[in-house]
């Protein structure tokens, strides 16, 4: 497989305090990444650095075999669409939030009109084209987030706990939406959760992040029946249930 995200030697700093140091950590063509860890374990530093909106004191990101600094921050982000927990619609119609970044690209108007009624349809939201942005449900909401990052033809999906503020009814049916959507999409994404069942469901892989540090790597399946050390074991909830190896 071709490695689309690799990073080495990351650093990043805070207020003077280090929130994440990862010494190595690769992401493939078409892989689905589930970063797990708890609140403040540098989970969302992580996304936020290989999206560049957070610079790291030292550290080499690169995209697809190419450093990633010897692009403008602009030029890079052309790359990759981010999704947060928080929407952060527009106050404008559903149709137009989704067209956005691609009116902002400057894309053809009938180029532009044709993907936003592809992603619409996608995720089930094409009833709602018209319908003002503040006037959607949270589920909605992030179903247009998530159209409009799919618009944009992402080379790297990033998600920031995109679940979280939703209703379990909600979560589910688009949890099952996206899985759909990245499976035949083949989208590289890196998910960011600290819902394991999420990231067992959603991720081929699974990223341990403890206290800013990345303690394992592995599917899901390979984390719970060998987890690394005693973090890991009490963080999937295993403390107390030893280890085979």
């Amino acid at each position: 497989m071709t490695i689309v995200l690799e990073i080495r030697d990351l650093l990043v700093r805070l207020d003077q305090k280090i929130v994440l140091d990862i010494d190595a950590l690769t992401v493939e063509n078409g892989e689905i990444l589930a970063v797990v860890g708890p609140n403040g374990a540098g989970k969302s530093t992580l996304l936020l650095a290989v999206a560049h909106l957070l610079k790291p004191v030292h550290g080499v990101i690169s995209f697809d075999g190419s450093h990633a600094c010897g692009e403008t921050d602009t030029q890079y982000r052309r790359h990759l669409s981010l999704v947060l927990q928080e929407p952060l619609l527009l106050d404008t119609s559903v149709f137009d939030n989704v067209a956005t970044g691609l009116r902002f690209r400057q894309l053809p108007r009938a180029e532009t009109k044709q993907r936003v009624e592809t992603w619409l349809k996608r995720f089930g939201i094409e009833h709602l084209r018209n319908r003002p942005a503040c006037k959607l449900s949270g589920g909605e909401a992030q179903r247009v987030s998530l159209a409009r990052a799919f618009s944009l033809q992402p080379e790297l999906l990033l998600l920031d706990e995109p679940f979280s503020a939703l209703d379990s009814p909600s979560r589910t049916r688009l949890l099952e939406d996206l899985k759909t959507v990245l499976t035949e999409t083949n989208t590289t994404t890196i998910f960011i959760t600290h819902d394991l069942k999420e990231a067992s469901s959603l991720g081929e892989r699974m990223a341990v992040i403890l206290n800013g540090k990345l303690h394992q790597i592995g599917t899901p399946d390979e984390i719970y029946a060998n987890p690394k050390d005693d973090e890991v074991r009490a963080f999937l909830g295993l403390a107390g249930k030893g280890s085979d190896s």
